[in-house]
Formats: structure tokens, C-alpha cells, sequence
């Protein structure tokens, strides 16, 4: 179980709202977003509704100044809590869309998808066991994108806007 806390001025001021599961929409519980507190879990956090738009993973924590902190805009407008996961990892990511193509399998952490598998883009994956972060650059850098079990049938599916991913790491022990 999470409890996020989201506040609308700097420093856990302003109006606020608790969240302890998804929300595909929290504008309607506040403006702007200056400061979060993550009492317990992991999220994710978007700028778009519908868990949409750039992502942001937050641990237990105090983010007092959320936009310096993250470089991020003041608009959070959904949340998604990441469960814990105990148990086997396992996805396949495949060369084309809708599970085309060449496929490789990963049960462990790739740091870099090109030097493991020769493979620079993939367009689709299958996540079968197991949460998982996706960089766009080698060794867990760039813009990360949060995926759990399921079918992507296409990089947009999991708010990619390249198919250019360089490396995925399991999300474990949060």
C-alpha cells in the first residue's frame, strides 16, 4: 500500500490531496502541484491525465520544491503506484510493431541493448512477469518510461516517442 500527497504551494503548503492508488486525473483536486510527499510506496507521476505525457518516479521522500527538484512543470495530472514484486522477471521486445520481427528475452537488467543483442529500436514488447523501467539511452540514462505487465503493441504505448530505447532495468526492492 502507497500514500502520495500532492500540495499546490512550495514547502507542503496550499490545498492538498492524499492519493493511496491510481488516478488517471487529479486536476480536479488541484491547480498546480509545487511540493509532494511520498509517505510510503513508489509512484509514478505524469504531466497529462490518463497516465500520460513525461513520467517522473518518486520514492518514499519529501520533494519540498517538486518542479526544481524534478525539472519538471508544475501540472501533475495523474499518479500510478507501483506495486511491489516479488517474483521472476520476464518480457520480450520485439524488432517491429504488433510482436514482429526478431525477438529477444530479458530476465534480468540490460545496460546497454545494443552491445547484448545488437538491437538499437525495438517497436513493440510483451511484459509478461514483473515491473520494469525503459531508458532512451545506454546505462539507465535519458527519459525513462515505467511499464508493468501487458501487451505494447507499439513504443507509444508506453509513452514513447522513439523507438530508440538503450537500455531496461527491473524495478525491484522499491
Amino acid at each position: 500500500m502507497g500514500k502520495i500527497i500532492f500540495y499546490e504551494d512550495r514547502n507542503f503548503g496550499g490545498r492538498y490531496h492524499e492519493c493511496m492508488s491510481d488516478c488517471s486525473d487529479l486536476h480536479s483536486y488541484f491547480n498546480l502541484c509545487h511540493s509532494i510527499k511520498v509517505e510510503s510506496g513508489c509512484f509514478m507521476v505524469y504531466d497529462r491525465t490518463n497516465f500520460m505525457g513525461h513520467q517522473y518516479f518518486l520514492r518514499r521522500g519529501e520533494y519540498p520544491d517538486y518542479m526544481r527538484t524534478m525539472g519538471m512543470n508544475d501540472c501533475v495530472r495523474s499518479c500510478r503506484m507501483i506495486p511491489v514484486h516479488r517474483g521472476t522477471f520476464k518480457m520480450r521486445l520485439y524488432e517491429r510493431q504488433d510482436m514482429g520481427g526478431r525477438m529477444v528475452e530479458l530476465e534480468d537488467d540490460c545496460p546497454n541493448i545494443m552491445d547484448q543483442f545488437n538491437m538499437s529500436n525495438f517497436h513493440s514488447c510483451h511484459l509478461m512477469d514483473g515491473h520494469w523501467f525503459v531508458y532512451e539511452q545506454p546505462n539507465y540514462t535519458g527519459r525513462h518510461f515505467y511499464l508493468r505487465p501487458g501487451v505494447y503493441r507499439r513504443y507509444s504505448d508506453w509513452g514513447g516517442m522513439s523507438s530508440r530505447m538503450g537500455s531496461i532495468r527491473r524495478i525491484m526492492d522499491l
